[in-house]
């Protein structure tokens, strides 16, 4: 048996038996028929697990001329007793030098490869996959790992390295071996490697542990195979942007710690503040993180091999000292001037038996004890009673009090590992990968710790990677049509690079800034949050109890509790919310609209869109790209229910969400609002910049649900340009058109936001923009009567003052929903408001013969006295029996409707 499932898997991949399916079909029916005859239940359950192996198997190099070693391409789901969630694919690379694995979690991803040491290495890179596919959220890819073993390593040295290099070497060549081409446009299949799966181009790796310097290796591998990607193939590379050079994950992390001192009141640019961190100035995260403020007060770090503690630190001696260390090549705190270090601290190294502990030492990091074992006193810097930890990425050494170290899955870190509740920090910088555990960083919030998670701190390394990669497949493209040279196409990238930089230190900042807002508001929207991972674990992109999200239990415990989600919590939301979006627009005609052409245009840096972008319409991944911009755009602006709330409330799919929130963005000058308000910074309380940021949310939230309800299928560039022109108009006339005591109110409140630092401007637009809700039923009945704007929105708001419609709205938003039903009723009746508003206009100025707006609605009235007495007396009714509820106000609209014919 075992020898007829050796001819099976002969028949499926020897190039030479293709077309012999009729003999494979007979043998696969002979295989079956002798598994049955197996007395055994071991015997029978082992090979029928490989012949679910074979079946599960799509490529192989094995019949490849000239391979040095064997791969495998598996369907990873398909494998019998496969570890769920399992991956997309997996390839994994035999030699006897050398075994690896590389997972992927789609068909487009991206992530590292390491050099692991570790028996249980795929284990390793299953883990560090599943983090990489949450961070991946932010750009085209999701995520990718992979691993490789030495089997027999030299003891070190060069000899080490050498070894490491060589079969690093032979791993990509190996997973080359099983990936498509792109020659003209035109998929490739492999030489000698029959294709059991579809098209399958895009490899890109990445430098991680061990790999770190080997971009430019991975490069010369594709590009003496002729590989489509070319020096994109492996990021970072001679020809790309050094990391470490640009600090743009340290930047990105900074991003974080900025917004988690806004909420502390602190600004690290110009307030004093004390940390304590994790790595050494010679690393890339650690050593720029901590160039990156000249107020930061470093009290204690440690790496792999020294223990640093300065109990008084002197800011701007100590950043000039961790300057110079930082262009010391090769540099360790023991190279640190101790004439720096104020008085009680120093630099010992990790094989110290014990390390006495000054009095200010003792002081500063809130200890009693006199002398401690490097362990123990790294734990005492752990935790520590400072403003930020900032890890650097050495270890997983902070857990939940409830986990065993074996949860944290690194033994080499068990000596050194705290648990969250010990922690006195007050916020956590997470620039290197896993130094908490996902239930570390919910214990350390619940206590009301700052803190996102490694894969929001650290994005923008993958995000500038991104860029890179994209960049050089449209420049490639250039290059092959002969409109640039190569020389001048690594010129050009090294010209953009700080517009490349600026965009994924903004992509960090509102990645951040949304998490943030989504604390604040969360508790409010515990039913659309339990709706959105109801919706992914329904589509099978989320398993719950694996991501540390609280079941429904647990969240309907918190909503009678009026508790929201934490911080970490939400961030993974923010993530999945991202990644299933840009699915879902995958799956529709969106990157195709013409209309978001123009975002693809803005992704790239203008001086490369100008020369070459009529070479954008053919990127091989520009609809990825749109969908990925689509999908940020909207999980950044409005939080990761709105899109699920459009599904589950009216049904309407993922295109019809994002155009709305596109429209309503567009016509409402959004774009330009939010911005000012991230522009005050400090000039205003963080309160009071939260309500100017939240004014616009609701604003944009308002208007993308109308087009929702009333628009999905319009066309975006003529939308735009009549919506956009309607509300800037309705804008400039609004204080006119309301009544005296209407302006004084919002005059009054225009007045209190200046007291408070706000500019005039942005107050009065901040005051009055509650009104503009009412635009798009404004601009769409001027469109209707062939009226102007201004004259539609005098007879809109006339009515609404003498039919008591500003009272009535009122008490629909002051309406109590505990579930989600009562939510989607109010939020119907609050609908049907405003839909008879923008019906009784139409219909009194379709009747009116003209004149003013007084007379307009004297007249319409008047026609209907009987219809409006009912209303009012009803109204007034409502009004006398105090707060009204549900069905009172479900009866009031009812009459308006009467009222509107």
């Amino acid at each position: 048996l075992t020898a007829k499932l050796l001819a099976l898997f002969e028949l499926r991949f020897d190039p030479a038996r293709a077309g012999e399916e009729e003999a494979e079909q007979a043998l696969r029916e002979a295989i079956l028929a002798d598994l049955d005859a197996i007395e055994l239940l071991d015997h029978d359950r082992i090979l029928r697990n490989q012949l679910g192996l074979i079946d599960a198997t799509v490529r192989t190099n094995l019949y490849r001329p000239g391979r040095t070693v064997i791969a495998f391409k598996l369907r990873s789901a398909d494998v019998p007793a496969m570890p769920l969630p399992a991956p997309l694919w997996e390839i994994y690379v035999y030699s006897p030098a050398m075994e690896g694995v590389h997972l992927r979690g789609g068909p487009i991803a991206r992530g590292g490869i390491r050099w692991s040491d570790r028996m249980d290495y795929r284990t390793e890179v299953f883990g560090l996959m599943r983090a990489q596919m949450t961070k991946n959220a932010v750009i085209v890819p999701t995520g990718a790992k992979g691993g490789f073993l030495l089997k027999a390593p030299p003891a070190g040295g060069e000899a080490l390295r050498d070894a490491v290099r060589r079969e690093y070497v032979a791993y990509v060549g190996a997973l080359l071996d099983l990936t498509d081409d792109r020659v003209d446009g035109r998929i490739v299949h492999p030489d000698g490697v029959r294709v059991r799966d579809g098209e399958d181009a895009y490899l890109v790796v990445a430098a991680d542990k061990g790999t770190a310097t080997f971009s430019d290796t991975a490069n010369e591998v594709a590009v003496r195979r002729g590989f489509w990607l070319g020096d994109a193939f492996a990021s970072g590379g001679s020809a790309g942007y050094d990391h470490k050079a640009l600090g743009i994950t340290a930047r990105g992390a900074w991003e974080s710690v900025r917004r988690h001192f806004a909420e502390l009141d602190l600004d690290p640019a110009t307030d004093p503040f004390t940390a304590v961190g994790i790595g050494d100035m010679s690393g890339d995260v650690f050593g720029n993180g901590m160039l990156l403020s000249r107020t930061l007060r470093l009290v204690a770090a440690y790496d792999h091999r020294h223990v640093f503690i300065d109990p008084d630190p002197d800011a701007e001696a100590g950043y000039a000292e961790r300057e110079r260390l930082f262009r010391l090549a090769g540099s360790s705190w023991d190279d640190y001037d101790r004439t720096r270090i104020s008085a009680g601290g120093g630099v010992w190294p990790r094989t110290a038996k014990a390390i006495p502990v000054s009095p200010e030492a003792r002081a500063a990091l809130g200890i009693a004890d006199e002398r401690l074992a490097p362990a123990d006193l790294i734990r005492a810097i752990l935790r520590a009673p400072v403003d930020l930890l900032f890890n650097g990425g050495i270890g997983t050494v902070v857990k939940a009090s409830a986990e065993s170290d074996a949860d944290a899955q690194d033994r080499a870190s068990d000596l050194l590992r705290v648990d969250a509740a010990d922690l006195r920090c007050r916020a956590v910088g997470e620039g290197g990968n896993l130094g908490f555990t996902h239930a570390a960083r919910i214990e350390y919030a619940r206590g009301g710790g700052l803190i996102n998670a490694d894969f929001i701190d650290n994005s923008a390394g993958v995000d500038c990677s991104d860029h890179e990669v994209n960049l050089k497949i449209l420049l490639d493209l250039a290059v092959a049509r002969g409109g640039l040279e190569p020389a001048d196409r690594d010129a050009l990238l090294r010209e953009v690079t700080g517009d490349v930089v600026a965009h994924v230190l903004y992509d960090s900042f509102q990645q951040a800034q949304i998490i943030a807002q989504e604390v604040r508001r969360s508790a409010g929207r515990m039913d659309a949050l339990e709706d959105l991972m109801e919706l992914l674990e329904l589509r099978g992109r989320l398993d719950r109890a694996g991501e540390g999200l609280p079941g429904a239990d647990e969240m309907a415990e918190r909503r009678r509790a009026g508790q929201g989600l934490l911080r970490p919590e939400l961030a993974v939301l923010v993530a999945y919310a991202k990644r299933h979006l840009a699915t879902a627009l995958l799956d529709s005609a969106l990157p195709d609209d013409p209309f978001f052409a123009q975002d693809l245009e803005r992704y790239f840096p203008p001086r490369v869109a100008d020369r070459f972008g009529e070479l954008i319409a053919e990127h091989p991944l520009r609809r990825e790209l749109v969908a990925m911009i689509a999908a940020n755009d909207v999980v950044n602006a409005l939080g990761p229910t709105f899109a699920s709330q459009g599904l589950a409330e009216l049904g309407a799919s993922a295109e019809g969400v994002v155009r709305a929130v596109r429209l309503a963005r567009a016509t409402t000058g959004a774009d330009a609002r939010w911005s000012a308000i991230e522009a005050l910074g400090r000039e205003v309380a963080v309160d009071d910049a939260w309500e100017l940021m939240a004014g616009v949310d609701a604003l944009v939230a308002d208007t993308a649900r109308w087009h929702l309800v009333h628009g999905e299928d319009e066309d975006l560039g003529d939308a735009v340009r009549v919506g956009r022109a309607g509300f800037e108009r309705l804008a400039e006339v609004l204080p006119g058109l309301r009544s005296a005591q209407w302006r004084a109110d919002h005059d009054a409140l225009a007045a209190d936001l200046v007291r408070r630092g706000v500019p005039e401007p942005l107050a009065a637009a901040h005051a009055r923009q509650g009104a503009l809700v009412h635009a798009p039923d404004i601009v769409a009945v001027a469109a209707e009567t062939d009226g102007s704007v201004e004259a539609v929105a005098a007879v809109f708001f006339e009515l609404g003052e003498r039919l008591q419609l500003e009272w009535l709205e009122r008490a629909i938003d002051e309406l109590p929903a505990a579930t989600r039903l009562q939510r989607w009723a109010v939020q119907a009746v609050r609908d049907d408001v405003l839909g008879a508003r923008a019906a009784l206009a139409r219909r009194a100025l379709r009747e009116s013969g003209g004149g003013d707006t007084v007379a307009i609605v004297d007249a319409f009235l008047e026609s209907r006295r009987e219809v409006l007495g009912r209303l009012t007396a009803f109204t007034r009714a409502l009004a006398h029996e105090g707060r009204p509820d549900l069905a009172g106000l479900g009866l009031a609209v009812r009459q308006l409707r009467a009222l509107a014919g």
